[in-house]
């Protein structure tokens, strides 16, 4: 889904939610209500070629009535909605044309999709169990109505994606739906077989996936890796690098409660990139190099431009234990850390970047290791 200021959004659904009727229209295997689908003349006139079908989350824990009366309220100030929001126990609302142009992933995405697709976020794993039925065989059900693949996240381009796919691939920087999906135990193969399969009427898999005769154990090749890193004080000097993590001053970079403008980053081991968003620039490039005296190259960020958000992807050499970057941060304008950061978008809840956007980040803590040890 399109980043819009979470504050708003969730502030806009919870006022939402007393607003609406139900008028009902069957398609595949759910019950589509239409009351806030955009009307002929609102949401974008351009046809779509019909190469994706693309899996969204919502990625606020809110009813997806909610959400669709948001996106219809709010589809051209905002510039985000999709076709479909499943939610409620199983329920599918639209609001843009099927074979249309969504706004949700950037403009390669919404040109080859003709349906996109959001899961609204619940706790309740009840309620989970029932949208996620009807999610996989809608998806399912819109790549065969357009022959498109039901293939999940295969190399070609085509077939149904996550978002996270079109930001590996194509542009972006979102990783949905598999955070929230990993925090109800469904990982990214159970999802993949679930959608190239579908579930009957019953809610049972069609094709369940056998149970693996367990293999004998094979000796991990786990390589110790060590991240150094070190932040630029805005208006002042670098501050000495960090290795790690750990408690007190010296476990993080930066200085409480000040302001900083560049970053670099360097592993002992296998190959990194990160980038940081400014308040003055928004996402800057992608840096592969960690050396403070390349300010062009080996450095993210621009000297005096205030760095609020962080994003880092760490890449095991082949044959090794597979190993990411966790990190994690803290602002000028609230106590503690926030949510954790894996770079692969496996962290329920909080996996898209480290940091809060207008909010200057004043100390940053990463590590590298096959699980978090925060």
């Amino acid at each position: 889904m399109k980043k819009l200021n979470k504050l708003k959004w969730v502030v806009a659904i919870a006022a939402a939610f007393f607003v609406g009727t139900t008028f009902a229209s069957k398609v595949s295997a759910a019950t589509v209500n239409n009351d806030y689908a955009l009307s002929s003349n609102q949401g974008s006139s351009l046809r779509t070629s019909n190469n994706v079908i693309i899996a969204h989350a919502t990625a606020v824990y809110a009813p997806a009535k909610n959400v669709a009366i948001y996106e219809n309220r709010t589809w051209y100030s905002n510039s985000a909605y999709v076709q479909y929001i499943v939610g409620d126990g199983g329920k599918v609302y639209r609001v843009g044309a099927e074979g249309y142009q969504a706004w949700g992933a950037g403009s390669w995405a919404n040109a080859n999709a003709p349906v996109q697709i959001e899961l609204a976020q619940t706790y309740s794993s009840s309620e989970f169990k029932q949208d996620y039925i009807t999610y996989v065989n809608l998806l399912r059900s819109s790549a065969i109505k357009y022959g498109i693949p039901t293939d999940v996240d295969s190399s070609a381009w085509w077939g149904v994606k996550s978002h996270l796919w079109i930001t590996n691939n194509v542009w972006g920087d979102h990783t949905d739906p598999y955070g929230y999906l990993a925090s109800h135990g469904i990982t990214k193969a159970q999802f993949a077989h679930d959608v190239k399969y579908g579930f009957s009427s019953s809610g049972n898999n069609v094709n369940p996936t056998p149970t693996p005769t367990p293999k004998p154990s094979k000796p991990t090749n786990k390589k110790a890796v060590h991240a150094t890193y070190a932040l630029h004080q805005k208006g002042k000097n670098w501050l000495n690098p960090v290795k790690d993590f750990g408690s007190g001053s010296n476990g993080f970079a930066g200085v409480p409660n000040s302001a900083h403008d560049m970053l670099y980053i360097k592993a002992s081991h296998g190959s990194i990139k990160y980038r940081v968003h400014t308040k003055e620039d928004g996402w800057l490039p992608w840096v592969h190099k960690g050396n403070k005296n390349d300010t062009v190259n080996g450095v993210a960020g621009i000297k005096g431009h205030t760095i609020d958000g962080v994003q880092i992807v760490y890449t095991t050499p082949k044959g090794e234990t597979y190993q990411q970057a966790y990190y994690r941060s803290q602002t000028t304008q609230r106590t503690g850390y926030l949510g954790t950061c894996a770079d692969n978008g496996t962290v329920s809840g909080y996996d898209n970047f480290a940091g809060m956007l207008g909010e200057p980040l004043d100390r940053l803590q990463i590590h590298i290791n096959d699980n978090s040890k925060y």
